[in-house]
């Protein structure tokens, strides 16, 4: 089994290619989007529905035509998907020439990464891995995590950071600024924090937040 090294990948306006006009193609373009990323679409035809969709909508980028190496040009990643797994093979073998990272959607070990199960709740971004050797076994435990971190959390978590950065304003001290924002997930202030339509001014909040580091 392959080892692999976990990264979070800023992709905002970065140029992504993808390869291939079907249901992976469709799948890997919607994470793409989801990040930010300006996507290149290079296929003959357009399969999927959601993606000509996306296409008519100035959402991404089509060119009508087989793969080319120069299609890379100013890539920062590369997906093929194109169902075909010696075309995939080669894509990835393309890019990485290039040292652009690669992946291909139907042999994860031909590429430079795979993509992990996802479970996306606003800034909070869950992933599953098993490495390439159980897909099935890693959207299993997505389909938990997201049963487990309802939609409630993507406001939780915009709340958390709003904590963070007013406790990084107000407390000088970073010793004083950990011990209050592990105070700040602890099962009694998520409770709280999902409970109140707004968050208290900042000295009521950094009170708050002390008062429950104190109890623990």
């Amino acid at each position: 089994m392959q080892r692999y090294y976990p990264i979070m990948l800023s992709l905002e306006h970065s140029r992504c290619v993808v390869v291939g006009g079907g249901a992976l193609g469709e799948r890997r373009t919607g994470g793409l989007l989801e990040a930010g990323a300006e996507v290149l679409l290079v296929c003959p035809e357009i399969v999927s529905a959601r993606l000509r969709e996306w296409k008519e909508a100035g959402a991404i980028r089509h060119l009508p035509k087989p793969f080319s190496p120069d299609d890379l040009t100013g890539a920062a990643l590369v997906v093929a998907a194109t169902g075909a797994d010696e075309l995939n093979g080669w894509i990835c073998d393309e890019a990485k020439r290039r040292g652009i990272p690669a992946n291909s959607a139907s042999d994860g070990s031909r590429g430079s990464f795979i993509v992990p199960a996802v479970v996306r709740r606003g800034g909070l971004l869950l992933t599953v891995s098993t490495s390439g050797a159980g897909p099935a076994w890693s959207a299993r435990i997505a389909g938990e995590l997201k049963a487990r971190y309802g939609p409630e959390y993507a406001e939780l978590t915009k709340r958390l950071g709003d904590v963070r950065l007013r406790v990084l304003a107000e407390v000088d001290e970073a010793s004083e600024r950990r011990r209050l924002m592990h105070a700040a997930v602890t099962d009694q202030a998520v409770e709280t924090w999902l409970s109140m339509t707004e968050l208290p001014d900042t000295e009521a909040l950094v009170a708050m937040l002390r008062c429950w580091a104190d109890e623990a």
